[in-house]
């Protein structure tokens, strides 16, 4: 396929039209996973901070929905769609800057066909969506500094640059830590390579302006016993029994989540540049490595200690993505003002959409069954394992459940006041989002914090729970608690009250076991 080199700039716009089209189609058409919805409880309940991160994702999703005045997936998830489309012309210039306008369009293309960037941080919305958006922004800045730095001219570098750099880092811690990588890069470059920058007082500077963004969430945790990094302590560990099972899961997560093929490609050209290859600006490539390197490493590191989980490491691999972009339009050569598009971004865009058709397709009709082992395919544990219901069937819950509650409340066995309860924050939140938050039902979590997390707040919000009171629990096959081991002790009687079967392409995809919870102890 060949493009005409004079009309780069038409071509990236109309990838990012299309990207934006298509992302917003998904946005709408996919039900909320897990974890978004969790997040969903940052925008109806803000803070400075919260039990698993800092505020910004729920601030994100109260400025594009109007403070919740929409409050469908596509209005939650709105953010997503743009700063995505802000990320890949922001990576498109930094291609431009480390190599040529050809170098960015291929990192444009590149980030595009990444699963991490495409989907998780442009339709999907989570702490991932705002933290690229800043980060990207943050490198530019330094990049910028930096680079001019490095060939004597930092006098014609306007300071705010780096300036900016701090405020857009400490934007990205806002939306998560794991943003302090920014920090540890800048600061490997300097000591390796640019001590001089160890006397500039505009350094510290900008360093001092993200510790100010986060005073926050510093505040925050110290009015909660630093809970937040309590947690986030405990999900890694620095030493510990060998686990080489999970270090071979990371590395699978790596590839899927960045697309097999740019893994790939990101490894030929590191190579290529560490054998002395020159296909970048070197102030730049080693900038880049700064960033990137410690973070994927450390993270391997602690993949060998205890589960980790692949999207942590991916912002590292999207900065990775300018190393073949760049690598590519280094072997490019314009003839009558036509360029080829190189076959692997080509593979690695086609991959792209041939995951997107057949993970769509997966999720709606199920064609592949996924339920492994007996226990998945009876009646308690129907669809266990099966992760598509956990972004499937939730929209047609809740009429199902209002018929069965208006039935209960008519014959007097449960009141209008009633509540609803959960075991821990998913499903818990799909069940508030979905379900009770349209009924104007109470939700509320019924075990400790490191089972709720942002419900243990939620709960004194909504009135906490009272003692005698009666509630509705609601418990999905696919992923099923046993009433009588985690409820039995907590209320008078526990009364099984109607099955909901969740359908798909006529056939069950999993069961919704409703329950009747009689005065809390």
């Amino acid at each position: 396929m060949k493009i005409q080199n004079n009309k780069v700039d038409k071509y990236l716009a109309w990838l990012l039209i299309i990207s934006a089209l298509v992302r917003g189609f998904l946005a709408a058409f996919i039900e909320f996973g897990n974890d978004e919805v969790y997040y969903w409880t940052y925008a109806m309940y803000p803070d400075w901070s919260h039990f698993d991160h800092p505020g910004m994702v729920g601030w994100v999703m109260q400025i594009f929905s109007l403070n919740l005045l929409f409050t469908s997936e596509f209005a939650l998830r709105l953010s997503s769609i743009i700063f995505m489309t802000i990320d890949t012309y922001i990576i498109y210039k930094l291609g431009c800057l480390v190599k040529n306008k050809l170098a960015g369009f291929y990192a444009a293309l590149l980030y595009t066909a990444s699963l991490y960037c495409f989907i998780i941080t442009g339709v999907f919305i989570m702490p991932d969506t705002p933290l690229m958006m800043f980060t990207l922004l943050a490198i530019w800045c330094f990049l910028k500094y930096f680079m001019a730095s490095s060939r004597d001219k930092a006098c014609l570098v306007p300071t705010g640059y780096i300036l900016l750099a701090g405020l857009f880092a400490g934007l990205a811690l806002l939306s998560k830590y794991s943003a302090i990588f920014i920090w540890v890069g800048v600061g490997l470059y300097i000591l390796i390579y640019d001590r001089k920058q160890l006397k500039n007082k505009y350094l510290y500077l900008s360093a001092l302006i993200s510790v100010v963004c986060m005073l926050p969430v510093l505040i925050w945790n110290l009015r909660n016993d630093f809970i937040s990094f309590t947690f986030h302590g405990d999900r890694v560990s620095l030493f510990g029994k060998l686990q080489p099972l999970d270090f071979i899961a990371e590395i699978a997560g790596e590839l899927g989540y960045n697309n097999p093929i740019n893994y790939v490609l990101i490894i030929i050209a590191l190579v290529a540049f560490f054998k002395g290859r020159k296909y970048l600006d070197v102030t730049s490539g080693r900038l880049l490595l700064c960033f990137a390197l410690p973070f994927v490493g450390l993270f391997w590191f602690f993949s060998l200690m205890r589960e980790t989980l692949p999207h942590w490491s991916a912002p590292a691999f999207s900065l990775l993505i300018l190393f073949p972009a760049s690598f590519f339009a280094d072997k490019q050569s314009v003839i009558e003002d036509k360029i080829k598009l190189p076959k692997p971004i080509i593979a690695t865009l086609s991959l792209l959409v041939l995951v997107l058709i057949f993970g769509v397709l997966e999720i709606k009709t199920g064609i592949v069954p996924l339920r492994f082992g007996e226990r998945a395919n009876s009646t308690r544990y129907y669809g266990e394992g099966d992760f598509t219901t956990t972004i499937y069937g939730w929209r047609s819950i809740k009429d199902d459940f209002q018929k069965i509650r208006e039935d209960k409340i008519s014959e007097g066995q449960m009141k209008e006041s009633d509540g609803m309860i959960g075991l821990q924050w998913f499903p818990m939140a799909n069940f508030d989002y979905y379900v009770a938050y349209p009924l104007n039902v109470n939700m509320f979590g019924l075990r400790d914090i490191d089972k709720i997390h942002k419900y243990a707040w939620i709960n004194e919000y909504r009135g906490g729970l009272q003692k005698g009171a009666d509630y509705w629990f609601l418990n999905e096959s696919s992923d099923y608690y046993a009433p009588e081991r985690y409820l039995e002790n907590k209320f008078e009687e526990i009364v099984p009250c109607d099955t909901i079967v969740v359908d798909r392409c006529g056939k069950p995809a999993k069961y919704v076991f409703v329950y009747m919870c009689k005065g809390l102890k």
